[in-house]
């Protein structure tokens, strides 16, 4: 004990400063992990421990816009028009395709009475378009529960609707869920690409589930048709290219009963992504429009990844330190903090990764912890080009 405190007494005052920081960081890091990442989990553990009947359930639209997405659409109507569920329309919106969707969607008309089609005037503007499209979607539905995903999208079970319809029937007026990428164990850098998508799904359900919902994914999630009507639609983000789903619910989410979907029958999955530019594309579109989410939730997810980054800066600067002065308590203490991070990370995400993903991690976690904000970094330059030109 008498040499412990030895040890102690020696440290300098940069030593403590870097301490005091790191375990500043640290804590901030624990925080997020244990409060908000962890959150999804906990939710759909106390949901199955407390399942809810399937009395009453409502009546429920599901609609899709669709771009030249004949071959996707194929592939996927049968998932969701197959689905187990008494009382539902499947309406697409044909958003000026050149290819055959007019083909596949009069040929699965016959099969399927619940299925309507309807497409976006050629006069439209392009800028616009999808935005038109689920407006006229949306005026056409019969039902007042609206669900919505994408033409490149299939459900993963036939109770995803029935999972809605629970949720709806408890009162929510919107609901987010959960979109798995399905991608080829051949594409580079496809677990990356999974747990890409697993932190940004636990971002905004995180925050949604603790009352602070900012943002959706037209993959997976569902409104009232009389809450887009009572906002008027569109009209507070027609300015703005993109954000049909995520900027739209960053816009009408404040104090609107909001809940989350996290079943594994409530997952969507998302075909086609077979390569880096592919998923680059799909994840652009949601960097370009964060720029304009409002909010206290996007504030406090910065907070997340400049503490992550903090964090290993200080690690790394610590230790630096202490083999440099060869204060080996101060390797142990910086150690120690580390290792206790990691495997409240690991512990936390590996959980979540295998009940929304079917997916786990190990060291993998920590190369994928450090350039995950990278990757965000260089991607939004990306869209960020792209929307300039696009103008």
């Amino acid at each position: 004990m008498e040499y412990l405190s030895q040890l102690i007494a020696g440290f300098t005052p940069t030593m403590w400063i870097l301490i005091g920081l790191l375990f500043l960081f640290f804590l901030v890091q624990i925080l997020f992990y244990l409060v908000v990442y962890n959150k999804p989990y906990r939710h759909q553990k106390k949901q199955e421990a407390s399942p809810h009947p399937d009395a009453a359930l409502p009546p429920i639209s599901v609609i899709i816009s669709s771009k030249n997405s004949s071959e996707e659409l194929a592939e996927s109507l049968p998932f969701i028009l197959e689905q187990d569920y008494p009382d539902y329309e499947v309406i697409v919106v044909n958003s000026g395709s050149t290819d055959e969707t007019d083909m596949v969607l009069n040929a699965a008309s016959l099969k399927y009475p619940h299925l309507y089609h309807t497409y976006v005037p050629d006069d439209a503007d392009s800028l616009d378009e999808k935005k038109l499209a689920l407006t006229i979607g949306i005026k056409a539905a019969k039902h007042e529960h609206l669900l919505f995903t994408e033409a490149y999208c299939r459900p993963c079970t036939a109770h995803w609707i029935r999972e809605y319809g629970r949720a709806f029937a408890q009162g929510n007026e919107i609901l987010l869920g959960f979109n798995r990428i399905n991608i080829d164990k051949k594409t580079k850098m496809h677990r990356f690409i999974r747990f890409d998508n697993l932190m940004h799904h636990l971002k905004f359900l995180s925050m949604a589930l603790l009352g602070h919902p900012f943002m959706g994914i037209g993959r997976n999630m569902g409104y009232r048709k009389e809450l887009f009507f009572r906002h008027k639609g569109f009209s507070s983000i027609l300015h703005i290219d993109g954000g049909e789903d995520d900027l739209y619910i960053n816009r009408i989410a404040r104090g609107v009963p909001t809940g989350v979907v996290l079943s594994p029958e409530s997952v969507t999955e998302t075909e086609g992504v077979d390569n880096f530019f592919t998923w680059r594309s799909l994840k652009s579109k949601y960097l370009y429009t964060k720029q304009y989410h409002r909010g206290v939730a996007p504030l406090l997810l910065s907070l997340e990844s400049f503490t992550r980054y903090a964090f290993y800066l200080m690690l790394t600067l610590t230790i630096g330190l202490s083999i440099y002065t060869a204060s080996w308590l101060l390797t142990a203490i910086a150690l120690l903090l580390f290792l206790i991070r990691y495997g409240i990370q690991w512990r936390v995400l590996n959980r979540a990764g295998r009940l929304l993903d079917g997916m786990g991690y190990h060291l993998n976690l920590l190369l994928y912890d450090l350039f995950q904000p990278f990757n965000n970094f260089r991607f939004r330059r990306y869209a960020n080009k792209r929307n300039r030109y696009r103008r």
